[in-house]
């Protein structure tokens, strides 16, 4: 059993997820791109230790909190490397990691199993990040909708092969995406137009 915060941030308002293991300390943050003193904050209110986080991404509205995070934490930073390619413009500056993660990769965040999948379109390195039953999805999978790909390092022939990719996941999450609310990946499945078109043109 998970406990997941959410704290949406910034003129984008996009969502920092702070995720541990029920009743632990230890806590992974997911994609704090705003606001590094508000997510102090709370892991002070709430007596959580920082020791990882987890980009979905490069962009600098899912990263601007990364390096002050670490500084005062000391915590690690995953990222895929392939961000690496995004222009300076959309990461605000060189992107901040630690540890580098790839497609398919099982690595242990703050004591959690995590499998991470590639879901490049949005961005060359998008990723999906799965614990238990959730889905991180970035800015791969919105509720009824998906990532846009006209920003440099955009690609909407992979991100239909994404969202395809997703679909065919075996069973059901619960889909947390970068912005907005939460959904299902079947309820995405059954209603998300951008999926469905995906599943039909891969046939």
């Amino acid at each position: 059993m998970l406990q997941i915060d959410t704290l949406p941030l910034g003129d984008y308002q996009t969502n920092c997820y702070i995720v541990r293991p029920e009743g632990a300390k230890e806590c992974l943050v997911i994609d704090p791109g705003y606001e590094p003193e508000i997510i102090l904050s709370f892991l002070k209110e709430k007596g959580l230790e920082l020791s990882v986080i987890a980009l979905t991404h490069g962009h600098f509205d899912h990263v601007g909190a990364v390096r002050d995070l670490a500084a005062e934490t000391g915590c690690r930073v995953y990222l895929d490397p392939k961000e690496l390619t995004l222009p300076p413009m959309l990461t605000a500056g060189p992107l901040y990691y630690t540890d580098t993660y790839a497609d398919s990769d099982r690595v242990t965040l703050a004591g959690m199993d995590t499998l991470v999948l590639e879901t490049p379109g949005h961005t060359p390195g998008s990723v999906c990040l799965l614990i238990d039953a959730h889905m991180f999805a970035g800015d791969t999978l919105f509720a009824g909708s998906c990532g846009r790909t006209d920003f440099p390092g955009g690609d909407a022939d992979a991100e239909m092969a994404s969202l395809r990719k997703l679909a065919a996941l075996p069973g059901d999450y619960h889909v947390l995406p970068g912005h907005m609310g939460a959904s299902t990946l079947q309820h995405e499945r059954e209603a998300n137009q951008y999926m469905a078109y995906a599943i039909r043109s891969g046939k």
